[in-house]
């Protein structure tokens, strides 16, 4: 008797694992993608301080030396210097007034981007296909190698204003803002069916 109670009750055991784990499985990989999550995006905040922090100090990043300091930072989040699963959008940020437009040989009345936020400076490492900042987007023609826009270009080109970073600091005239972000896919902690085009964002400002 005691040896078929332990045959019926081995049988049991093996249903109520198979119906456990239904539940347990999903569960197992959903912790799995969080967690990973998390660790990508510890990284792109590492990237986002790092890159900011250059940037503001005036580093050069048209050279590729210093460049491949942030591509070193990223390691391991699929990102290349033009292309990848990553981009680094680093911008500066200043708000026109008097006098910046007098700096410009303008008057406010043709001063078009008086007591605007306007980019003065824009950078990108990585894929720019994947993300589009909200803090601008100046044509592409007015931006140098280097990333600077010219006096006359911020002052006067629509295209430079950046009116979406005001719901995020309030600048007064004349202040600047550095503006790093670092945004990465993630599709190596996809789960088909539960989580999909997965990405991390993380962003600093000086």
């Amino acid at each position: 008797m005691s040896r078929v109670r332990q045959k019926r009750e081995g049988g049991n055991v093996i249903i109520e694992f198979a119906l456990v784990s239904v539940f347990l499985i999903p569960l197992l990989f959903g912790t799995f993608s969080i967690g990973m999550s998390l660790t990508k995006t510890v990284q792109a905040s590492v990237v986002a301080r790092d890159a900011g922090a250059m940037f503001m100090r005036y580093v050069d990043f048209s050279l590729a030396a210093n460049r491949n300091l942030i591509l070193r930072i990223a390691n391991g989040m699929g990102m290349t210097d033009s292309g990848g699963n990553g981009q680094v959008v680093m911008t500066k940020i200043m708000m026109i007034g008097t006098a910046e437009c007098a700096a410009g040989g303008l008057t406010i009345a043709n001063c078009p981007n008086y007591q605007r936020n306007v980019v003065v400076k824009r950078f990108r490492i990585g894929n720019a296909a994947i993300y589009s900042t909200p803090y601008g987007s100046p044509s592409a023609g007015i931006i140098q190698t280097n990333g600077e826009i010219t006096l006359s270009n911020y002052l006067n080109n629509t295209s430079a204003r950046a009116d979406g970073f005001a719901s995020v600091m309030t600048l007064n005239a004349g202040e600047v803002a550095h503006v790093a972000e670092a945004f990465f896919l993630t599709p190596e902690i996809d789960l088909p069916g539960y989580r999909g085009n997965t990405n991390v964002y993380q962003r600093n400002i000086f």
